[in-house]
């Protein structure tokens, strides 16, 4: 199990995913994350306090389905999860997350190639995901949930006993069996979710957000102007500000000022000794009045700038 505290080390503790955070509210993050491992399957149970956006990929080689908590509230690529719905990621597919305080979520990671060997021979190969997309599917909400309860049951287990789990590969084999029968019994009486027009817009605005904020990180600090966002993104100054606060709750500007307090905080955390300062690291990312950025940093991290830089080379 691993409690994570700082939006930085999101990625700790799961080397199956890819995934970058980004803490959209300021506040003490209390997230936490269970892995199971069963053979060449894993699942993963996911928790957050507060309001955080997430970039997600699988490992090379694997695919992934998601089902959602019954009290989870927050959108996938722009469209709201529903307690009947669940995910299914196709090999390289990227995924955004925001979720709201409360979130829960379990994570089925498995090889592409062990799944469409078992959907092969049950002559039922549309189950597995497209390559490089991400499906949303539809099921009756007791599925759904039943899915979910057997996951997070599963890994309170494996936080409470991880002895339990410490023992010979035929038990191992036999948990990697109830795996695939459950997961192919919830995602073989799901159907392809037909989203709504407002979903649509949802997606179409996620799109946006997501241009403009790789254009940002691809820039590596460079000072911005919106002006440059609507260039990349192909909208207006108002479409991108509503796409943003619709997907991120944020203002174009705000958000991109966490991107980049983020980045900040992941240099100071790798820096070596001497290797850098909190100075040259801020103004590399667009800061340029050192008082503002520190009680900024402050506000979403709990700590000053020169605190993290302190603390990671001790």
């Amino acid at each position: 199990m691993i409690e994570i505290t700082d939006p930085s080390e999101a990625n700790e503790g799961i080397e199956l995913v890819d995934l970058n955070a980004v803490q959209l509210h300021a506040g003490s993050l209390r997230a936490r994350r269970v892995v199971v491992r069963a053979g060449t399957t894993a699942i993963a149970l996911n928790t957050s306090n507060v309001r955080l956006r997430t970039r997600t990929k699988c490992s090379e080689g694997l695919v992934a389905y998601v089902v959602f908590g019954p009290s989870s509230t927050g959108t996938v690529n722009g469209m709201p999860v529903r307690p009947d719905q669940l995910l299914s990621a196709g090999l390289g597919a990227e995924v955004g997350f925001v979720v709201e305080p409360g979130w829960e979520s379990i994570t089925f990671l498995l090889p592409a190639m062990d799944l469409d060997a078992h959907l092969s021979v049950r002559k039922r190969s549309s189950l597995l995901p497209p390559p490089g997309e991400a499906v949303m599917l539809s099921a009756a909400p007791d599925v759904a949930n039943k899915l979910f309860a057997w996951g997070r049951q599963l890994a309170e287990t494996a936080a409470k006993q991880p002895e339990l789990f410490n023992v010979g590969e035929r038990m191992l084999a036999a948990l990697q069996i109830e795996f695939f029968e459950k997961l192919l019994a919830a995602i073989g009486v799901a159907e392809v979710f037909k989203p709504s027009r407002s979903d649509r817009t949802r997606q179409r605005q996620s799109r946006i957000v997501k241009l403009a904020e790789e254009y940002v990180l691809a820039q590596n600090g460079a000072n911005l102007y919106v002006t440059d966002l609507c260039r990349i993104a192909g909208v207006s100054e108002r479409a991108l500000e509503y796409a943003f606060k619709e997907v991120m709750g944020l203002t174009p500007v705000a958000f991109l000022a966490k991107l980049r307090l983020h980045r900040v905080r992941q240099a100071l955390i790798a820096a070596t000794s001497g290797s850098t300062t909190v100075a040259n690291e801020a103004l590399r990312w667009g800061f340029w009045h050192l008082g503002e950025f520190s009680r900024a940093f402050r506000k979403c991290f709990g700590e000053l700038p020169s605190e993290t830089l302190e603390r990671n080379r001790e």
